[in-house]
């Protein structure tokens, strides 16, 4: 199949749109985008991309899609630039927080600017994107990324954490497949320590 078939890029005010269309594997879309961007001689390097239209991947590809527009291919994401734009968020100690009483089922999606309390379950192929701390009074089984704009010092805390993907500000952690069946027997934190996600027993935290 020709990469024009698979993957389409349209202009607009705030940017360049791109298209997946119809539905592929990831393998072809990453193959199909690479294949377009590098095809054209330079033409698309540093351009801003507003929007990346592909509602059949899960968000653990939908990130890494995000990755290699950002960091191979030489682009730049719209909201990337809008999050170093507005600053770090401070708050984390005591801030703006958003309540959430609800369990987050497949495809869901909260963003906040500030810290994010989930009071409920975050189920597979949920998504939870916070500039500040993210709590969950529940099972944490999505993709969650606290300190979304630069915050080292942000946490991510659950009853039960086993995410796909955990990721504080420029950190991601993805759990290994050996552990996927294991349950945490206790409330746990993830932060960052020498550079690095590692977590714990939340009340060893202090």
């Amino acid at each position: 199949m020709k990469d024009a078939e698979v993957v389409e890029f349209k202009g607009t005010k705030n940017g360049l749109v791109i298209n997946i269309k119809g539905e592929h594997d990831f393998d072809t879309i990453e193959k199909s985008v690479t294949e377009k961007v590098e095809g054209a001689g330079g033409f698309f390097t540093g351009a801003t991309i507003a929007a990346i239209n592909c509602s059949h991947i899960d968000d653990v590809e939908y990130l890494r899609l995000k990755a290699l527009v950002t960091e191979k291919l030489h682009m730049k994401l719209l909201e990337e630039q809008e999050q170093k734009s507005s600053g770090v968020f401070e708050g984390i100690q005591e801030g703006d927080t958003k309540f959430v009483k609800s369990t987050l089922r497949s495809g869901k999606k909260i963003e906040f600017n500030g810290n994010i309390v989930i009071i409920g379950d975050v189920n597979p192929g949920a998504q939870i994107v916070a500039h500040g701390n993210v709590v969950v009074i529940g099972s944490l089984k999505g993709v969650v990324h606290a300190g979304a704009n630069g915050n080292k010092k942000a946490f991510v805390s659950a009853y039960e954490l086993q995410p796909m993907q955990l990721r504080i500000a420029d950190s991601i952690a993805i759990p290994p497949e050996s552990e996927s069946g294991n349950k945490p027997e206790f409330p746990e934190i993830a932060f960052i320590k020498d550079n690095h996600i590692v977590i714990e027993p939340s009340l060893n935290r202090k």
